[in-house]
């Protein structure tokens, strides 16, 4: 009778060791959730704004180019970024309370484990004490039958506690993987995130920049922005005659072969709200008298100063220049060249920063400079082309065409007017 008695005291101790329920305090996960909650509300709020401060800055672009215009341009696209980088903040905090959400979730069901892995072992240390004496031997050992069942039925009972446990045990492991691959996500949306927040920074710096060159360029008076913007008009010009004449020159570069088939998806948007605002080739624009009647070798999208502008494929950056640079010639301003592995080349101008520097190599979506409207921009946007890569050349536009021009000492890429091709088929 002792033994059966001492077992089932066993098994008595075996499930309060093992089933004592494990609780995180409810008041700080409460805490947790509502703060995320407030974090999530704020974002709603904040990307409310930016959808209003987006349609200001439609409305304003739309309007005819003043002074006036383009500071209020500038003034809203500040207040845009600005909204942008409380997004990001707004995220980075949830995103921080929910890893610790995880690493409370995960402790909690470590700690489970550890005990549950206790008591098993205590459970199987039992077992193994009990299997040494066999049911005959029990049977002997035992004041009747009846308290021999009675201990072989403890037994069993134990057994099967030990198996459930044993799935149980299993089951929390598997919890505690998933859990910490959950929270490796959260941490590698975290990098993401702080990497986006940096790059809005660069934005509201560039918007700054911006500004404050309009104003010293125009001292304030919309006599001189309007002369600035006949200015561009007019030097643009003279530096398409140039170009056209050293594009003539380079025709025999390009083969049939050097030209990457087309294709959907083969390039990525450069910016984050897609609006083209001109085609390529022959657009009204060119047909206007524009880029000395060869049509626009690019695409433009409307991208307000300070949007950041990513690369449209991975590749390495063949050069980087500012045409502006160079006193009195309008044309590409601040550009950046890639060069991918499927023998295209990507052009990105008008920028008002550049983030990146020659021999570089990007990833798709990485941030190469911001939006901005130097060179021949009379308004903020990019100006996007692609290139046949092995026609490419950057050069001194002086070294290449007896072309006088202002745009004679600036550096920039060019390419066969066959060497140009349409982005829109690789989008």
């Amino acid at each position: 009778m002792m033994r059966g008695s001492l077992l089932q005291k066993y098994i008595v101790v075996f499930f309060i060791a093992v089933f004592s329920p494990t609780f995180l305090i409810a008041d700080t996960v409460d805490d947790i959730r509502q703060q995320i909650n407030d974090h999530n509300s704020q974002i709603t709020e904040l990307n409310k704004e930016i959808t209003q401060y987006q349609k200001q800055l439609d409305s304003v672009s739309n309007k005819k180019k003043t002074l006036q215009g383009s500071l209020t341009q500038l003034d809203i696209s500040r207040k845009k970024v600005t909204a942008n980088i409380s997004v990001t903040k707004n995220k980075i905090a949830a995103t921080e309370l929910e890893i610790q959400q995880l690493q409370q979730g995960i402790s909690s069901t470590q700690n489970v484990i550890d005990k549950d892995s206790a008591g098993l072992g205590e459970a199987i240390r039992l077992m193994g004490e009990k299997d040494t004496i066999s049911m005959a031997a029990s049977l002997f050992a035992s004041e009747n039958v009846s308290s021999a069942w009675k201990d072989s039925d403890a037994l069993g009972i134990l057994q099967d506690a030990i198996s459930h446990r044993i799935e149980t045990l299993s089951s929390q492991k598997k919890l505690l993987a998933d859990s910490k691959v959950q929270r490796e996500e959260k941490q590698a949306n975290l990098a993401a995130q702080n990497k986006n927040l940096v790059a809005q920074k660069g934005s509201l710096d560039a918007v700054r920049v911006s500004q404050s060159n309009l104003l010293v360029q125009t001292k304030s008076q919309e006599s001189e922005y309007q002369k600035l913007i006949a200015q561009k008009k007019a030097q643009e010009a003279s530096f398409e005659d140039a170009l056209a004449d050293l594009q003539g020159k380079l025709q025999y570069a390009v083969k049939q072969s050097q030209i990457t088939a087309a294709g959907s998806g083969i390039l990525h948007w450069p910016v984050d709200n897609v609006r083209i605002t001109q085609k390529f080739g022959n657009t009204s624009f060119s047909a206007s008298g524009a880029y000395n009647g060869k049509g626009h070798n690019g695409i433009d999208l409307a991208a307000s100063v300070g949007a950041p502008i990513r690369a449209a494929r991975g590749g390495v950056v063949l050069g980087t220049g500012n045409t502006d640079q160079v006193r009195g010639c309008y044309s590409f301003g601040k550009w950046v060249l890639l060069k991918h592995d499927n023998g295209l080349d990507t052009i990105y101008a008008h920028l008002s920063q550049i983030s990146v520097y020659g021999g570089e190599s990007v990833n798709v979506g990485d941030v190469l400079g911001y939006s901005g409207e130097t060179g021949y921009a009379t308004g903020p946007h990019l100006h996007f082309g692609v290139y046949v890569g092995e026609a490419t050349q950057i050069m001194r536009l002086g070294d290449a065409t007896k072309s006088k021009t202002p745009c004679s000492g600036a550096t920039m890429p060019v390419a066969p007017l066959s060497g140009y091709l349409n982005p829109a088929n690789n989008l």
